[in-house]
């Protein structure tokens, strides 16, 4: 995976305590994806979610088929329609005893409304069109309605209603694009009916697409598009088949997630733009998610997109996940941030460490192809600098001797370093040394539970009149996070 690099000067970055800098807002952990939305009902499920909440600060999270038969939100029996929202209430109730809210995805098709028999994952979630969009209209306004009778609209008002998942492409809806817009138009009038500060967008697209076309259809038509909602993956990019996934990555420009995000963001035309899908690879089974490369990517893309997009949802928060198959492999490749024992991975870690950075990022001189610098200032006046060195694969990329240079600022009391690498914060690297074990004790379940932990480590500077300098070894595919603690410096 790595290609050595030429090598070139030493990252140097620069930056001037004594300026203003600008918001920083945390679009990490504004929402978080699972999988089916029947998982919700399991206690490992919410144990995990449980600990995003508390740990990350996740406050939305979205999954698929929540009007799913499994539910048995809209049945029929005896020819009669049967609404049964008590299990969809089940999951809201746990979110929001936990301080958490719903991204309501409204998927997938109740096979009482469906106009066809197709199906997608092992769930078997219906993709086809309604065969009456009256019908379907009636089914949301009175799921809607009743929420709002049960939390009331203030509550519900918070919520995000998302109408449908990836309609433009045809494992998830097998109509045409006019015919999801007259579902999106069955749906916002129906929640319109039930309260007008209801939010609802759309349209939930794969690779950033039909934008403008949902914006412009909206507008001509007079419907509320409260948001904008898009997916992207970097194998997106070159649309070749998923098992040429390597390739894709290998093709793919680095900081390609923030240039396609300004390009969704102008498209949405002034309207918020919530990422409802994103991750570093779109393929289930991917490697690379287990390891630190993952974390390098994902922190690197978390910063590159907060203030172009009002949230970037990291698909999947948990690797109880089964599209394919429930596979119970301590580490396969999975989306996850957290493995199906609830070991952190290095992503976890990642968003874990940026949940510490302050809400002010700061101007930072410097320039490398491979390792990245950003300075933070939070409102207790602590420094927080996040370092990345990333490369797409088969990019060069090595490890690196990085200088800081912080200026205008004081000696500061202490300065501790927190790192995702290869030694630091990976789990799976400590299962492989187990002999990769395919069922674990709970023995091995602490054992990497530990190998996956943050260390804080004591580290040294050096100051002048100018400010204060520091210089540390980064590793290929790694991040390094440091927090001076004190009296800093700045305005």
């Amino acid at each position: 995976m790595e290609v050595p690099a030429t090598r070139s000067a030493m990252p140097t970055f620069h930056c001037d305590l004594r300026q203003t800098g600008s918001p920083l807002p945390h679009v990490w952990n504004h929402t978080v994806g699972s999988g089916h939305a029947a998982l919700a009902l399991r206690a490992d499920w919410q144990a995990q979610l449980r600990r995003c909440r508390d740990e990350l600060g996740v406050r939305y999270v979205r999954f698929h088929g929540l009007l799913n038969d499994d539910l048995g939100t809209r049945i029929e029996h005896a020819g009669e329609p049967v609404y049964a929202f008590f299990n969809a209430d089940q999951i809201t109730d746990f979110l929001l005893e936990i301080g958490m809210r719903p991204f309501v995805e409204l998927s997938m098709m109740p096979t009482a409304l469906a106009s066809g028999h197709k199906t997608v994952f092992h769930y078997r979630g219906n993709v086809t069109p309604p065969k009456d969009l009256a019908a379907w209209g009636e089914f949301v306004e009175r799921l809607a309605r009743h929420w709002v009778e049960r939390y009331g609209a203030a509550e519900v008002r918070r919520w995000f209603f998302e109408v449908w998942n990836e309609p433009n492409l045809p494992e998830f809806w097998t109509g045409t694009q006019a015919d999801y817009f007259a579902l999106y138009r069955a749906t916002a009038e129906a929640l319109k009916r039930v309260d007008a500060g209801l939010r609802v967008g759309g349209p939930a697209t794969a690779q950033n697409a039909w934008i403008e076309e949902t914006v412009a259809f909206c507008e001509r038509e007079g419907l509320p598009l409260d948001f904008v909602s898009t997916h992207h993956y970097p194998t997106d990019a070159f649309g070749t088949p998923e098992d040429e996934t390597w390739d894709q990555l290998a093709k793919s420009r680095r900081g390609v997630l923030r240039e396609q995000a300004l390009d969704a963001a102008r498209r949405a035309a002034g309207r918020p733009l919530y990422y409802t899908e994103w991750n570093a690879s779109s393929n289930p089974f991917f490697d690379l998610h287990d390891r630190p490369y993952a974390a390098a990517f994902a922190l690197k893309s978390w910063l590159d997109v907060a203030g172009v997009v009002e949230a970037y949802s990291f698909w999947t928060f948990s690797d109880l996940f089964e599209e394919v198959y429930f596979d119970a492999r301590p580490f396969a490749g999975k989306f996850g941030l957290l493995t199906i024992h609830g070991v952190a991975k290095p992503t976890y870690r990642a968003a874990e460490l940026l949940g510490r950075a302050g809400t002010e990022r700061l101007l930072t001189d410097g320039l490398h192809a491979t390792v990245d610098c950003t300075v933070t200032r939070a409102e207790d006046g602590r420094i927080v600098v996040f370092l990345t060195n990333h490369a797409l694969p088969e990019h060069p990329i090595e490890t690196e001797r990085v200088s800081l240079v912080l200026a205008g600022m004081a000696e500061p009391a202490s300065l501790v370093v927190e790192r995702i690498d290869e030694d630091h914060a990976n789990a799976r690297r400590r299962w492989e040394a187990m002999g990769a074990p395919e069922y674990l004790d709970a023995e091995q379940v602490e054992a990497l539970h530990a190998a996956s932990a943050l260390v804080p480590e004591p580290y040294l500077w050096s100051h002048t009149d100018e400010g204060v300098t520091v210089e540390l070894d980064l590793p290929a595919h790694a991040v390094a996070s440091l927090t001076f603690n004190g009296r800093g410096g700045g305005r």
